[in-house]
C-alpha cells in the first residue's frame, strides 16, 4: 500500500504504554482457540468481554496514566492512523452525500487487555468494535497472528481488518446494528446467527467500498492480500482449523467464499448501496 506520507487521524487513543494491573490466569494458545470456537458457535461478544473481566482473563483493574491521543510515532501505529484517516475521508463524503453527519470513531490501540464500554477484553478476542462507546479496539499484535496463524500477510490485509471494524461503526450509526441485536431472544439462535452473518458480510462489503474509493492507496497484489485474509478468517476455515469439521448452522461471520464475495463486491462497485446483505430481512425484524 502507498500509505506513507499521508494524513494521519487524530482519533487514536494509544493505550499500549498504559500501566495496567491484571488478575487471573493469562490466556494462552488453548484459550485463544476456545474463544474463537465460542464466537463461532454464536457466543455474544459483550457477554464474553464481561466474562473475561470477571473470571480469569487478563483484565485491567488499574490504569496509572491517561492514554495519549493522536497519531502514534511508531510505524505500525502510524499505519493504523493513516488507514483510519482514509476511512474518515471516505465515510464523511458518503454520509454528506446523503445529508447525514458522520461521527468519526476512535481507534484504541492496546496491548494484552483493554477495558471498553462493552466490557473487558484480552487480546485473544481479536479486533472488535464496541457500539456502546463507538470505538474500535485492536492489539496490533493481531497482525502477526494474521500472518503466522492464518497465512494472510500484507499491509492491505491489515488495513482490511481496520476498515471492517469501521464498517461496523457505519452500521451502528445507521441503526442496523441495534435492529439486529434487538432481535436476540425473539428469534431462534440459528436465525440470530444468520443475522449476525449478514451483519459481518455487510461490514466486509463496506470495507471493500472504502478500498474501492481509495484505489490510489493500492499497489499490485494488495487486492489478493485482502482476499487471502477474507478466506483465512471465514467461519468454515477457522472451524476446520480448530474443530476439524464445519457446522454452517453455527456460523456468525460467514464462509470464506461469502466473505471474499462481499469484500470483492464492495471493492468493485465502491457503492455502499450494493452492500445490502439483508435483502429485506431487516424490515421483518
Amino acid at each position: 500500500m502507498r500509505w506513507r506520507g499521508r494524513r494521519t487521524s487524530s482519533n487514536v487513543e494509544d493505550r499500549r504504554g498504559s500501566k495496567m494491573v491484571t488478575r487471573g490466569v493469562p490466556i494462552g494458545c488453548g484459550g485463544i482457540i476456545l474463544i474463537i470456537i465460542y464466537l463461532l458457535l454464536g457466543g455474544d461478544l459483550g457477554q464474553l468481554l464481561g466474562f473475561l473481566g470477571q473470571s480469569g482473563g487478563p483484565a485491567p483493574s488499574a490504569q496509572t496514566e491517561p492514554a495519549p491521543t493522536g497519531a502514534p510515532s511508531d510505524e505500525l501505529g502510524e499505519f493504523a492512523a493513516v488507514v483510519l484517516a482514509s476511512t474518515e475521508d471516505t465515510w464523511n463524503n458518503v454520509f454528506a452525500g446523503q445529508g447525514i453527519d458522520y461521527r468519526e470513531p476512535t481507534l484504541v490501540l492496546f496491548t494484552d487487555a483493554v477495558r471498553s464500554a462493552c466490557g473487558v477484553a484480552g487480546a485473544a478476542v481479536g479486533p472488535f468494535y464496541c457500539p456502546a462507546d463507538g470505538k474500535l479496539y485492536i492489539d496490533l499484535g493481531f497482525f502477526d497472528q494474521l500472518e503466522r496463524r492464518f497465512g494472510a500477510p500484507g499491509d492491505f490485509a491489515q488495513a482490511y481488518v481496520i476498515a471492517h471494524e469501521v464498517g461496523h461503526h457505519v452500521q451502528n450509526q445507521l441503526g442496523i446494528t441495534e435492529r439486529v441485536h434487538r432481535s436476540r431472544g425473539r428469534v431462534s439462535q440459528r436465525d440470530y446467527n444468520a443475522l449476525s452473518v449478514r451483519l459481518e458480510l455487510q461490514a466486509d462489503c463496506l470495507a471493500g467500498v472504502w478500498a474501492g474509493r481509495n484505489t490510489d492507496l493500492l499497489e499490485a497484489g494488495d487486492v489478493e492480500e485482502g482476499m487471502r485474509a477474507a478466506e483465512a478468517i471465514g467461519d468454515d476455515a477457522i472451524q476446520r482449523q480448530t474443530q476439524g469439521h464445519t457446522r454452517p448452522e453455527s456460523w456468525t461471520h460467514g464462509s470464506s467464499a461469502q466473505r471474499q464475495e462481499w469484500l470483492r463486491r464492495g471493492l468493485q462497485t465502491a457503492d455502499p448501496d450494493q452492500c445490502d446483505t439483508f435483502q429485506g430481512a431487516l424490515e421483518r425484524l
